[in-house]
């Protein structure tokens, strides 16, 4: 079936390398960039583009979904798993990153004072 590009929940992003990122903002389509549920039930068409003339861009194609025996309850939990050990090193990296920004920023006030006399 393929991703519904007309759903409101939709986005793709190209980037300078000439990837395609095809994917569910709300995360329901385990299977992107292939395929979203059939039975989905946060689809909404899109409204903001009706009666809109859309343009002769060509579009990449999407590759070929990969044959897997993996269940679809299986990948889905693949993908919790993942994302519950995102959200357990993130607080650390984002305060490590703050920690860094804050010694740049007293480094860059004390350069300042040199001026000011």
């Amino acid at each position: 079936m393929g991703m519904r590009e007309e759903c409101k929940h939709f986005q793709s992003r190209t980037y300078k390398s000439g990837e395609v990122a095809r994917f569910c903002v709300l995360g329901n389509a385990p299977d992107q960039p292939w395929s979203c549920p059939a039975d989905c039930l946060t689809y909404e068409r899109r409204l903001a583009d009706v009666g809109w003339v859309h343009g002769s861009l060509v579009a990449r194609p999407v590759e070929k979904d990969p044959q897997t025996n993996v269940p679809l309850d299986d990948r889905r939990d693949i993908l919790n798993l993942a994302s519950e050990i995102v959200n357990a090193v993130a607080p650390e990296i984002i305060e490590e990153r703050r920690r860094e920004l804050d010694e740049m920023e007293k480094k860059d006030r004390r350069n300042w004072r040199f001026w000011r006399r």
